[in-house]
């Protein structure tokens, strides 16, 4: 995989590769109806092909919010057209990395040395690349280590970078700005978050220690006296990502071991801790053959405000959907009504929230719970792509509900991306 040897930084650079990016894509709009009108069944995977490739290639240049941005989004696979997710997904852990005298300026800049001077040995190349930054392995007295190197300008950037994205993801998705603003300050608080590697430290090392009685999980070691804000060391872990932990072809045993696994990891923290690890995308998690999960990343951590936490497990309880007033009152403590709101209005949102609690809440009503049902998974694809086209839906706006709720929906639908892609049937029953 081709390196960089420099990132945009400046404000104006990483608007004007945006503004390529966007005259790149008329393009390829105009090239689609070109051959459009020379043949009226033209497929759109082309299309999709070409704009995923050119809007990936722009933000992995970028990297930062950018391309987190499209490491969130590859999570949404169903309700994204699979060119999209299938690209973006390399966000994970497969973007183009650092070149090796950036990183070690990087280093050097961060620590006051070079790696070379703190450790025995630490790789040229890295050992995966997302988002934010880079890992590298390090060697000292025969122990190993995993190096994380933020990439540089990714905090500086990361507030003008929302600023372009944000009326851009309100044009697509056809939303009034001021409806999503809300929305976008938590998403910008929690990018801001991961950015300090101090942070991660602290969070990650409480976790790791409130979570050490739970089966089958493994947590790394974390050193402060080689980690700064920007600068991450850990023990190195051993383990597969999901894709290639699967080309391994498991046995069934060792999966559903894996699986019930990260369940109760996630069951324990949002109702013991009530604050979670809110980034389960495959890139997070190294899978071992005797059946351990490594939890690599305690970047992205969401803390559940009491009332939220309080209001929100109302809508899992097996009752609610036999309880009309207990569901309204719910979604008025969750501020999906307003006070404009015509009664017409507030049956349409209560009929929707029914519908997609019917389906989104099966794993709390039923235990255990087959999440690698085809059926099923696809039954959610398509209740998002319904409501993501329903013109009533954004009439209404995006701005209903709290923003509290962004990260912890988003864990359960890579929670059960995850689940079905292992393809196990877990008990969900709270313990």
């Amino acid at each position: 995989m081709k390196e960089q040897d420099k990132i945009p930084t400046s404000k104006g650079a990483r608007t004007g590769r945006f503004l390529k990016t966007g005259v790149q894509i008329g393009g390829n709009y105009l090239k689609h109806y070109a051959k459009k009108l020379v043949n009226s069944e033209t497929d759109e995977n082309d299309l999709h092909q070409a704009n995923a490739e050119d809007i990936y290639d722009a933000l992995s240049e970028l990297k930062g919010s950018a391309l987190k941005v499209a490491q969130m989004m590859s999570m949404d696979q169903g309700i994204l057209p699979e060119a999209y997710a299938d690209r973006f997904s390399l966000a994970q852990y497969s973007a183009p990395p650092l070149s090796y005298p950036l990183v070690i300026q990087s280093f050097r800049k961060a620590i006051g040395k070079s790696p070379n001077d703190i450790f025995d040995s630490f790789t040229q190349k890295a050992v995966s690349a997302a988002s934010m930054g880079q890992v590298h392995q390090a060697e000292l007295d025969g122990n190993k280590y995993a190096v994380k190197v933020q990439y540089p300008g990714v905090k500086d950037s990361l507030q003008s970078d929302l600023k372009v994205v944000k009326p851009l993801a309100a044009r697509l998705f056809q939303l009034n700005p001021s409806d999503i603003e809300h929305y976008v300050s938590e998403v910008a608080t929690r990018m801001e978050e991961e950015c300090d590697y101090v942070l991660e430290l602290e969070r990650g090392s409480g976790i790791s220690e409130a979570c050490a009685h739970l089966d089958n999980l493994v947590f790394p070691k974390y050193y402060p006296q080689w980690s700064n804000d920007r600068i991450l060391t850990m023990d190195w872990m051993d383990g597969l990502h999901l894709k290639e932990f699967l080309a391994t072809n498991p046995s069934d045993e060792i999966k559903q071991q894996i699986g019930q696994a990260i369940w109760d990891f996630y069951d324990f923290q949002i109702h013991t801790l009530h604050e979670l690890h809110a980034d389960p995308h495959p890139g997070n998690f190294l899978f071992t053959q005797d059946g351990k999960v490594g939890i690599i990343d305690f970047g992205c951590v969401k803390k559940l405000p009491t009332s939220f936490y309080n209001s929100f497990f109302k809508l899992t309880e097996k009752d609610i959907l036999n309880d009309e007033d207990k569901l309204d009152s719910a979604l008025m403590e969750l501020k999906f009504y307003e006070e404009k709101d015509e009664q017409e209005l507030k049956t349409f949102i209560f009929n929707t929230m029914s519908e997609f609690l019917e389906l989104l809440g099966r794993p709390f009503r039923e235990s255990p719970f087959d999440f690698g049902n085809l059926e099923y998974i696809e039954k959610i694809y398509a209740m998002g792509n319904k409501y993501g086209k329903d013109k009533k839906i954004r009439k209404i706006g995006a701005g209903r509900g709290p923003a509290d709720a962004i990260y912890l929906n988003r864990t359960y639908f890579g929670l059960y991306t995850l689940l079905h892609k292992l393809g196990v049937s877990v008990n969900t029953e709270r313990k």
